[in-house]
């Protein structure tokens, strides 16, 4: 305190982990031209803070034309090595050793903040597929080549495709109708009910939710406003009861995934088949 007054809090900038991301999408930066990006900076007291082409944010790599492919590839990077060092042993280890290991040093890499691949293009979540089909690999002490790999990831391990573990969405919509999520989330989602002009559609008693336009289908359906509510609309009424608790709900959400998979798998092979019929 001096002269009655508080004292101003004395924050030092640490240049070494201040980073600056210059964002917007691929035509834009392309128009601007990377020399024009890489000498955008920001002055901050005596420091200057330059431009980066991608940043870290909480473990998750950002690109200047927000998507995750630097990500993707780090993790797909680690979780190899992970899996070459696990494999090197794996004649040592029963399954449950494996999957412990694998559960603790890949998995675990893959799922991290994994929300924030939801709507991201298929090529992308391919690498961390490759990631999981390896895993399963390891885990079950076949080969690379081996039959059967869809079989071993959905029936035995009961593993989900990466673009289906991205299922927190509808988890935190079901947190947040429940009134435990955090207030400001809780405030974010509005359902067709809530709406008078649209408590007469037949959403509106499925407990759908409403979610703002989007212009861009690739950056708008990934924020969070929109994707969230997305999600929970394409679950079928039997997910959306508000008599299920999150335990029942996590389970059957799951069951939900992996009874797709194989709905679809199964309806490729018997396009296949038909195919050779003919």
């Amino acid at each position: 305190m001096d002269d009655g007054q508080p004292a101003q809090p004395s924050y030092k900038l640490n240049p070494e982990k201040t980073e600056l991301l210059w964002s917007g999408s691929r035509y834009t930066l392309c128009k601007l031209g990377k020399e024009v990006v890489g000498q955008l900076s920001i002055n901050l007291g005596t420091d200057t803070i330059k431009a980066s082409g991608h940043i870290r944010l909480l473990g998750v790599i950002m690109s200047s034309d927000l998507s995750l492919e630097k990500h993707v590839s780090v993790v797909s990077a680690a979780c190899f090595s992970h899996l070459r060092q696990i494999r090197r042993v794996r004649q040592s280890l029963d399954a449950e050793s494996a999957a412990t290991l694998v559960h603790a040093f890949v998995t675990s890499r893959v799922d991290y903040c994994n929300a924030v691949l939801d709507g991201s293009p298929k090529f992308t979540t391919d690498k961390l597929q490759r990631v999981m089909n390896s895993a399963a690999r390891v885990v079950s002490n076949t080969r690379k080549f081996d039959s059967g790999l869809s079989r071993l990831l959905h029936d035995e391990l009961h593993w989900l495709d990466v673009a289906d573990r991205v299922f927190k969405h509808a988890v935190l919509v079901y947190i947040c109708l429940h009134e435990t999520a955090p207030l400001y989330m809780v405030e974010s989602r509005t359902q067709t009910a809530d709406v008078v002009s649209r408590q007469h559609l037949r959403s509106a008693s499925r407990r759908k939710m409403i979610f703002p336009r989007y212009r861009l289908d690739s950056y708008g359906r990934r924020c969070f406003a929109v994707a969230v509510p997305s999600t929970w609309n394409l679950l079928p009424d039997s997910l959306r009861d508000s008599a299920l608790t999150l335990s029942i709900f996590r389970r059957q959400l799951k069951t939900h995934f992996l009874r797709n998979i194989d709905e679809t798998y199964l309806a490729i092979v018997l396009c296949a088949t038909s195919r050779l019929l003919d």
